[in-house]
């Protein structure tokens, strides 16, 4: 398939807010994930593919869609994969530089933890992940990354998948220099932003980095 920079996945779920998920970059692909084609209505985006089961999208937005040409893949209600998973596959396929999702920040718990941990699977670390949850921002660092946030803004470092290894940063109140974070550690939460522009490297290994915003 021809690649792209930017993709733009929706999630299904709860309503966003425009405010609070801030201005997004110009994406060469918007997939909607089932009833996140209703929440890309609501932020304006127009939608290249809607992809799910399609139990929870609103006919009425299915139905325009369809007449705008917009390509639908259903997928049946029992199946082994969630819509946002699907949706991540098809965005992947396309070799981009960078997926960012899209979504509410509520809704079932099972659902959110499946995403934090979806997002960092191996299956997609051939591009950059970051997620707008809400009010939170959630990036995918498999080697190093940039954060941008406000002087004292909240930030969170949590392994998944197994060890970061070798885990260096700058620009946090709390630094860590070249060290292990094991899964299942709570070290890495509440940590803040000393500066406008952290980074942060690990030898091995993934972290989200979770900046869980106004609340």
């Amino acid at each position: 398939m021809e690649p792209h920079a930017t993709v733009i996945v929706v999630t299904g779920g709860d309503p966003v807010d425009p405010a609070a998920i801030g201005p997004l970059p110009t994406a060469d692909r918007v997939i909607a994930a089932d009833s996140g084609l209703d929440r890309a209505r609501a932020l304006g985006l127009g939608v290249d593919l809607v992809v799910g089961d399609l139990d929870s999208v609103s006919p009425e937005a299915l139905a325009e869609a369809e007449r705008g040409g917009v390509d639908v893949e259903r997928h049946p209600t029992a199946k082994d994969h969630t819509d946002l998973a699907l949706a991540l596959d098809r965005a992947v396929a396309t070799n981009p530089a960078r997926v960012i999702v899209v979504g509410g920040d509520g809704g079932r718990l099972d659902h959110l933890a499946a995403n934090l941990l979806l997002l960092a699977s191996d299956d997609y670390d051939t591009a950059e992940i970051e997620a707008r949850l809400g009010t939170a921002r959630v990036t995918v660092i498999r080697r190093r990354a940039a954060l941008r946030g406000r002087p004292g803004e909240l930030v969170t470092l949590l392994p998944v998948h197994g060890t970061a290894r070798g885990v260096t940063t700058e620009g946090l109140r709390y630094p860590l220099r070249g060290e292990d974070l094991c899964a299942g550690t709570s070290r890495g939460v509440s940590n803040a932003f000393e500066v406008a522009d952290a980074t942060v490297g690990l030898v091995e290994g993934v972290l989200l980095a979770v900046q869980p915003g106004g609340r």
